[in-house]
This record gives C-alpha cells, sequence and structure tokens, in this order.
C-alpha cells in the first residue's frame, strides 16, 4: 500500500499548521500556507514539498498562481482534483475579499490609487475590458462598472454607456481604465481618440473625466500624470 507523506512527518516547530496556532498566519512561508490547502503529500514528498514545487513552477509568483485553473493544478503530481478545486476555491475568497475591500467608498488621490483598486478587476484577464469609477465631489468612489470588453488587443467603450452610468451614480466626476494583456504601457490610437472623446462628452455634461489610466499585470499608465488628458 502506497504511504502518504504528511505534515504530520515533521517536527512540530515546521507543521505549518502548529505554527498558525500557535504564531498566526503571518509568519507562515507561502509554501506553508499552501501546503496547509494540499493537506497530504505523496510518498515521496510532504504537502510542503509539493507546495513548494507548484510556487516554483510560477517563479513564486501568486499572481500567477491564482491565474491557474483546477485543471491545471490537478495536473501537478499529487494533486487530483480534490486538492485543485480546495485552493482555486480558496484563491477565490482573497480575490472576493480583495473586491468587497475596493467598494468602500473611500477617496481617491492619485492615479496609483486608481491601479491598486481596479488591478483585482483586470489583473491577469487575456482580454481588453474597460472600467469607469464613479466619484462623489470630494472624490470619494460611489460606484465601480464595467463597461465593456474587447479581444486581445482592443475594446470599445460607448461614451453614451459610461455617462448613462454616471448620470444614475450622479457622479461629480469619472476616471476612466482599461487593461492591455499584452502589459504595454504606451496609449494605442484608437486610446487618444477614445480618451478625446469621452473628455468632450464629459465637458458638455459637466462630468469632467479626471484620468484613464491603462492597467497592466505590472505597472500602469496615467493620462493625467504625463498631462496627455
Amino acid at each position: 500500500m502506497e504511504l502518504h507523506s504528511t505534515i504530520k512527518m515533521l517536527s512540530p516547530d515546521e507543521r505549518p499548521r502548529e505554527k498558525l496556532l500557535s504564531k498566526g498566519p503571518k509568519v507562515l512561508s507561502d509554501a506553508e500556507l499552501l501546503a496547509l490547502l494540499i493537506g497530504t503529500g505523496t510518498r515521496n514528498e510532504t504537502a510542503v514539498d509539493m507546495a513548494r514545487r507548484i510556487l516554483y513552477s510560477v517563479n513564486h509568483d501568486l499572481q500567477s498562481l491564482g491565474a491557474m485553473k483546477w485543471k491545471e493544478l490537478s495536473n501537478f503530481k499529487g494533486m487530483g482534483e480534490a486538492k485543485a478545486v480546495t485552493i482555486v476555491a480558496a484563491l477565490e475568497l482573497a480575490k472576493r475579499k480583495m473586491a468587497a475591500n475596493s467598494k468602500q467608498s473611500v477617496a481617491i488621490r492619485h492615479s496609483r490609487d486608481v491601479y491598486e483598486r481596479l488591478l483585482e478587476f483586470m489583473w491577469n484577464l487575456p482580454h481588453e475590458e474597460f472600467w469607469m469609477v464613479s466619484l462623489s465631489r470630494s472624490n470619494r468612489v460611489i460606484s465601480i462598472d464595467k463597461v465593456g470588453e474587447g479581444g486581445l488587443s482592443a475594446t470599445v467603450a460607448d461614451p453614451k454607456k459610461v455617462f448613462r452610468i454616471a448620470l444614475v451614480n450622479n457622479a461629480a466626476s469619472i476616471i476612466v481604465a482599461h487593461n492591455h494583456p499584452s502589459g504595454n504601457l504606451e496609449p494605442s490610437n484608437e486610446d487618444n481618440q477614445l480618451t478625446k472623446r469621452l473628455v468632450q462628452s464629459g465637458q458638455m455634461l459637466e462630468c469632467p473625466v479626471l484620468d484613464h489610466v491603462i492597467v497592466t499585470d505590472h505597472g500602469y499608465f496615467s493620462y493625467t500624470d504625463e498631462a496627455v488628458l
């Protein structure tokens, strides 16, 4: 009968569960936290070793890990469907917690605030999406809404839809954003044309566009910061 290497085979000081109970989750490494979700290892490695192997495959990038589907995870030796689903579920809960935090009415002071709020929605998308942030007169977030999505290299946002949402939200101003799956931070001609139309529409409706932010997984471009809005 095949024997499985378990976390219980580690010394007490090395067991992730005991460490979490005695010292809290912050002292655990990424591999140890992932090992708690995995539970048991294989005949040749503990759950911690397996977790290290999975993290190594994504260069220890938690964003890349979060983008993996359960089928991809289940391909790792010793994983299986149940363990893969558990990991995906835990990561989805983390994403939803971030989304819930982003809905809190806090003020937007800088383009980085916009980037950090919207990255959770646009991170690691294979296609472009267009989002908008409706703001109060004190620049507090009223609502964050997806306006449209497109293909690999372009998305279409209808100014009428953008400002219809702004009016429904009674927004004093808005900020728009879209992602570039390629990671390229430079705005395209289409991006510039769309920005110009949105700014003009906002001026007519007395609901100014404060910024247009291009989001990538590793950085952003702000029309306002670059003084091209």
